[in-house]
């Protein structure tokens, strides 16, 4: 992080305080310090995926809201365009917001963002995605270790009947955290076993994952096809469906990702194989964490950094570990770690698999 700007900046800012009066919710004269009121802008990409309002805003606000009382989040959501997002990043801007933390919809296209916040001297905290441009702080995980840990999993799934092939169903090429899934997944499979189709899914669509699926049938045949490598759970979802209206009803291992409660309900009817559970608190704890730290000028203090280079800057980062979730071990994550209930899981059709899972 190039903390002398930033703190030059925060400077700048206390002697404009002090000698006009607090510019946001603060008292006049006030510090930027973390009991001063200030603004917080937060940039989520998409509501496709269930996760980032359900978890991910929630836990960044109410964390923002422990270590910073009277700051305000300000917060939107891109719906997966890249060119919204940019214009909700302007107004954030205009509204001035002390600290950006943006989960891109395009990595590329942030950069504009993430220039224009430099230039008003607010630091950026790329969340969960690796924006291109002057970033300042980087949380997410090890998205190549992502990738592996679902390979592994697709692998163990398969045991010794690696002759059919699989089809790789990869996330949106916008995505950079999705070339880094496939990379990984390929360090791991590829001599493994024999790749018959392999798609990216635009957007992250479900819809994209079930025609690209629909069309791998086609061309492999239904019953042909060993394991499906499907690098989120929407897409998982969508494979399943394909295979389903193909007329499957021995389904082959399928992986997934993000520990959507479809997914988890898919894993313990026996439908979808894995998925990955990437602990969302911690990351937005970081996330707050990071953002109070370059909002008031100090150093990021909490958990072990690495630096990442975005292409423009290194970046200070912190790169959290992948679970690898199966119907063995649902018990043992996500509902011992509170990400879900028992309740919520095992309505309806789930009791009996929720019982035999040993969940209640």
């Amino acid at each position: 992080m190039r903390l002398g700007r930033r703190m030059v900046a925060a400077a700048a800012a206390v002697a404009a305080l002090a000698a006009g009066g607090c510019g946001g919710d603060g008292e006049p004269g006030a510090s930027p310090g973390a009991d001063a009121g200030y603004r917080v802008g937060l940039l989520l990409p998409e509501s496709r995926t269930t996760r980032y309002d359900t978890f991910d805003r929630p836990y960044i606000e109410a964390r923002i809201g422990e270590v910073c009382a009277n700051c305000e989040v300000l917060y939107r959501n891109a719906d997966s365009d890249a060119a919204q997002q940019a214009t909700q990043a302007a107004e954030l801007l205009a509204q001035d917001i002390r600290v950006l933390i943006l989960d891109a919809v395009d990595a590329t296209a942030a950069a504009s963002v993430v220039t224009d916040a430099e230039a008003r001297g607010v630091p950026v905290v790329a969340y969960d995605r690796l924006a291109t441009g002057p970033v300042d702080y980087y949380v997410s995980f090890d998205n190549e270790k992502v990738g592996q840990v679902q390979a592994q999993s697709l692998l163990d799934a398969l045991g010794g009947e690696r002759t059919r092939p699989i089809v790789m169903i990869n996330g949106a090429p916008a995505d950079p955290n999705a070339a880094g899934f496939k990379r990984g997944a390929h360090s791991v499979l590829d001599g493994k076993v024999t790749i018959g189709r392999e798609f990216d899914a635009t957007d992250w669509s479900a819809e994209a994952a079930r025609t690209g699926m629909a069309a791998a049938i086609t061309a492999l045949g239904a019953e042909r096809i060993g394991g499906v490598y499907a690098a989120n759970d929407g897409t998982a979802g969508g494979a399943i469906e394909a295979l389903k209206a193909a007329g499957v009803t021995d389904l082959p291992p399928v992986t997934g990702q993000d520990a959507e409660i479809a997914a988890i309900q898919r894993i313990l009817a026996g439908e979808q194989h894995s998925t990955i559970y990437k602990a969302i608190k911690p990351q937005a704890t970081v996330a707050a964490d990071m953002a109070v730290a370059a909002a008031t000028g100090t150093a990021y203090a909490g958990q072990a950094t690495t630096v990442t280079d975005n292409g423009t800057a290194k970046v200070t980062s912190v790169l959290l570990p992948p679970v690898s979730v199966t119907r063995a071990n649902v018990k043992d994550t996500v509902v011992a770690d509170g990400f879900y209930t028992a309740p919520q899981l095992c309505t309806g059709s789930y009791a009996a698999a929720c019982h035999e899972a040993g969940i209640f």
